[in-house]
C-alpha cells in the first residue's frame, strides 16, 4: 500500500471518530475502498498500454507478405516391375519358343558354349532340330521354307522345303549383299552391289532372279546402304543420305528418308521422310502411321509420314507384336526378349534357353 494512500485512510478513519460512536469495521470498510480504487486504476493503465502495442503491432501484422504456399508434388506414380518369365528348360527344342505378342523363334545360332550349330524350328513338328550341314540359314517368316549357304557353292543360295524334304540350289547373281525374306516367305531381297551396278535382286521360290538397277545419284545413300522389305511386301526400299547436311566418318550419316521402289519392276513408288534406318518390314506399325528406326544416334519411333520423332526407343531392331506393342532383343547380347510399349516400358521379359547368350536368332509370327 502506497505512503499517501494511508494518509487518506487515517484522516478519514478521524474524522469519523470525532463526530460518531465507535465501530469496529470502519477501518476494514476504508481498506477495501482503497483496494477497489487502486485495482481501478491499474486496469486503466494496463488498458490503455495493450491498446497503444496492439495500435503499434497491428499494421506490421496486416503488412506481412502471406507465406506462399508449398509447393504441390505431383504423385508419384510407380512403374510396374515387368513380369519375368522362366528361362526354357533343357528339353527347350521339343517345343517351339514362344516370345510375347505370339511371335516365335525361328532358327539359333549357337554362340559360345555350345556346340555353335544352329537350330531350326519345323512348324510342321513342332520342334527343332540341329543343324550341322550347312554354313548359315534364314528361314522363313512363314511357311516350311529355309534359305542355306554352303561355303562350297559361294555363288548359290539354297531352298529347302523342310515339309517335302527337297533341296534346290539357284545362282541369284554375283555380289550379292545381306538377304531377307519377304513377309509372306515367297521371295528372297539381294542387295546387288557390283561395281557400277548398284541395285537389288528379287529371287523367287521358283528360282526366277528379277535384277533391278538404281541410279545412286538420283538415290543417294552413303553408310548402310541395303534393300528391305515393306510391310505389305509390294515395294522394296532404300535409305537416302541427307546431300544438305555433314556426314563423318565417326558417326551414322544423317538421312533424309527411304524410297520405295516396286518390288516387280523396280520403279520408284513414294517416300517417307524417316531421319533414320528401319531394320525390316516389322518396324512399320500395323496400320503404318509408325516407324521404329535408327537415327544418327540412338533408336527412334517416329511417325512414318511426316518423320516426327515421338519418342526414343531402347532398340532400333524391334517388330510390332500388336497395335501397341514392341518386341525386341534387350541391347549388349543380351539372351532376354522383350515385351514393351511404344513409350519403351517393359512390360514381360523371355529368357532364351542357357547357353544362348550371344545366339544369333530369327523370329517371326506365330
Amino acid at each position: 500500500m502506497s505512503t499517501s494512500l494511508d494518509e487518506t485512510i487515517r484522516t478519514a478513519v478521524h474524522d469519523l471518530a470525532d463526530g460518531a460512536g465507535p465501530a469496529p469495521d470502519l477501518a476494514s470498510h476504508a481498506i477495501s475502498r482503497g483496494h477497489r480504487l487502486r485495482r481501478r486504476r491499474r486496469a486503466a493503465t494496463a488498458t490503455a498500454v495493450i491498446v497503444a502495442v496492439i495500435a503499434v503491432a497491428v499494421p506490421f501484422v496486416l503488412l506481412r507478405p502471406r507465406p506462399a504456399p508449398p509447393p504441390t508434388t505431383p504423385p508419384v506414380t510407380p512403374t510396374p516391375s515387368p513380369v519375368v518369365r522362366a528361362a526354357p528348360g533343357p528339353k527347350w527344342a521339343d517345343g517351339p519358343l514362344v516370345l510375347p505378342g505370339d511371335w516365335v523363334v525361328t532358327s539359333l545360332r549357337a554362340g559360345e558354349g555350345t556346340d555353335g550349330r544352329s537350330y531350326l524350328l519345323d512348324r510342321g513338328r513342332g520342334r527343332y532340330f540341329a543343324n550341322g550341314r550347312y554354313d548359315a540359314v534364314l528361314p522363313a517368316p512363314t511357311g516350311s521354307l529355309v534359305a542355306v549357304w554352303d561355303d562350297n557353292r559361294p555363288r548359290q543360295v539354297g531352298l529347302v522345303d523342310l515339309a517335302r524334304g527337297t533341296t534346290r540350289w539357284y545362282e541369284p547373281g554375283r555380289a550379292l549383299g545381306r538377304p531377307s525374306w519377304s513377309p509372306d516367305g515367297r521371295r528372297l531381297l539381294f542387295t546387288s552391289q557390283r561395281v557400277g551396278d548398284f541395285g537389288f535382286v528379287v529371287l523367287g521360290v521358283d528360282g526366277e532372279a528379277r535384277s533391278h538397277a538404281v541410279d545412286t545419284d538420283t538415290y543417294l545413300c552413303t553408310d548402310y546402304c541395303f534393300f528391305l522389305w515393306s510391310r505389305d511386301g509390294r515395294d522394296v526400299l532404300l535409305q537416302q543420305t541427307d546431300p544438305g547436311r555433314r556426314r563423318s566418318e565417326s558417326a551414322r550419316h544423317p538421312r533424309r528418308g527411304v524410297q520405295f521402289f516396286s518390288a516387280d519392276s523396280g520403279r520408284p513408288t513414294r517416300f517417307e521422310p524417316l531421319p533414320g534406318d528401319p531394320a525390316g518390314p516389322w518396324s512399320w506399325s500395323p496400320d503404318g502411321e509408325l516407324v521404329v528406326v535408327q537415327g544418327q544416334q540412338e533408336p527412334l519411333l517416329v511417325e512414318a509420314a511426316t518423320g516426327r520423332v515421338v519418342n526414343a526407343l531402347p532398340a532400333a531392331d524391334a517388330v510390332w507384336a500388336g497395335d501397341d506393342r514392341l518386341l525386341y532383343r534387350r541391347p549388349n547380347g543380351s539372351r532376354e526378349f522383350v515385351f514393351a510399349d511404344t513409350a519403351g516400358r517393359e512390360l514381360v521379359r523371355q529368357p532364351l534357353p542357357t547357353g544362348f547368350f550371344a545366339a544369333e536368332v530369327t523370329i517371326a509370327p506365330r
